[in-house]
Parts: structure tokens; sequence; C-alpha cells
């Protein structure tokens, strides 16, 4: 069914939010994603990525957090970029039937100071729909093929990070919103996301067997198949029990 944009945006308090859904406990999701026209300072993606502003802001992260691993520098950005895009993405989509508009030409990036990204700002509405689709591949192929597939080969690209580590990346984050977001069906999906080999369509799914949901010490504990690099990168935490690496686990 198509939404209008005056049906589309919700309001709180006079600001425009971009899902009802960004409300509770995802009310943050409103600092990371909203409209385009109040990200004072976003650029576009297209720009950003073109202009050689990415390989600044690289370079601004990894002198402010004295990272001299470039691929770890890139991977903990992507982590940001990444949780950023995806978590709102998958909120708004699965518990509110909204499918935002995150086509990569369409979307602006703002930064942190620290050269990370802040917050995406997406085009007013037009063209929004709420959308039934129960499939996860399907609720996920915007987000897939519009914008994660071409992040990926500018990672690859400047940061020197393999896809397989970029896609693992996304995919942490994927699968913590439809967990901790989900209803069903959708929140059952979870385990096809990283479960099947081949799309519905048949083409590779680069997110197959990128995590894994094991049980350790009697609990249930998801695990990367690579790691993010970040025990590279000084000061910053591990991420506990989902490194690929053992020896990091208990860091």
């Amino acid at each position: 069914m198509a939404a209008s944009g005056h049906e589309s945006i919700a309001e709180a308090g006079g600001a425009k939010l971009l899902s009802g859904a960004f409300a509770g406990p995802h009310a943050w999701c409103n600092e990371k994603m909203m409209l385009a026209e109040d990200l004072s300072d976003g650029i576009p993606l297209a720009t950003f990525f073109a202009s050689g502003a990415f390989e600044r802001a690289l370079s601004t992260y990894a002198e402010t957090s004295n990272g001299s691993d470039r691929r770890a520098v890139a991977s903990m950005w992507s982590l940001y970029y990444f949780s950023c895009l995806t978590i709102p993405y998958v909120v708004a989509r699965v518990l509110d039937h909204q499918a935002l508009p995150v086509a990569f030409d369409a979307m602006t990036v703002a930064l942190s100071a620290d050269g990370l990204p802040r917050a995406f700002g997406v085009a007013t509405p037009g063209d929004w729909r709420e959308d039934g689709e129960k499939e996860i591949f399907s609720v996920l192929a915007p987000l897939m093929e519009e914008h994660l597939a071409k992040v990926v080969g500018h990672l690859k690209a400047v940061g020197g990070i393999s896809p397989k580590l970029a896609w693992n990346n996304a995919a942490v984050y994927i699968d913590y919103a439809l967990r901790t977001a989900g209803t069903e069906p959708l929140g059952d999906q979870a385990d096809a996301i990283v479960g099947c080999r081949l799309m519905p369509n048949g083409a590779p799914n680069p997110f197959f067997d990128c995590l894994r949901h094991e049980e350790e010490d009697g609990a249930p504990v998801c695990r990367r198949k690579i790691c993010c690099l970040r025990y590279l990168l000084p000061g910053i935490p591990s991420c506990g029990s989902l490194c690929a690496l053992p020896s990091q686990r208990k860091q």
C-alpha cells in the first residue's frame, strides 16, 4: 500500500520522525536516521565516497584512535556506519511495516569530529511505502542491493577490508535488530539470513555463515565467522563472546 509523505512521517514534540517505530527503546534511531533536510551537515553519499572525503574520514579516525592498521580502522568505521544504517531500517520495517528509502544515491551522511559516521539523511518522502512482505530476503533486498553492495565496494577499494569482512560487520547489526525488535514471523527468520547459501533469486547470499549461534557454558552465544580486527586498535574493548578469535573473547 502506498504511503503519502504525511502518513510516513510521525510527529513528536514538533520534531519530524521517520517512523512511528522510533519510540521507546528505539527512540535513539531518530538521532541516526532523519530527513536529509534536517541533517544540516550531511554530505551526499555518492559525493562522500567519490571525492576523497571517505579517505580523509578514515585518516581522521586513525589519528584520533591512534590506529596504525588501516584495515582495522576501516572495519571499525564500517561498524558505526552499518549500525546507524541497518538497525533503524530493520526496526521500521519489522515494527511499522515501513520500507524506508535507503538507496545509496539518495542519502546523505554526517560525521562526528573523530571521522566516524554520526547520522544519515534520507530523501523527503514521495514514493515511501508500507509493505506487508514477510520473506526476509525480500524485506532486506532494498538495503542489500541498493546500498550495502555499493558501500562494501568502497570499503574494499579505500579501506582495504575484504567484502566478506564488510558483510560480516553488517550481518551483526541486522541479526541484532531482528532478534531484539523482531516480531513473528520476521524475528524467526534471523537464522535464515546466515543459514542459506543462496538467496531465493539464486544469487549467492553474502551473509551465509557470517554468524553462528552456539551454546557456551549452558548459555546461547552469537559468534562471528570473521574477526572485525578491533583488537588491533588501542583502547577499543573486545566484543567478547561475539569475537571469532578465542584469544580475544576474554579480553
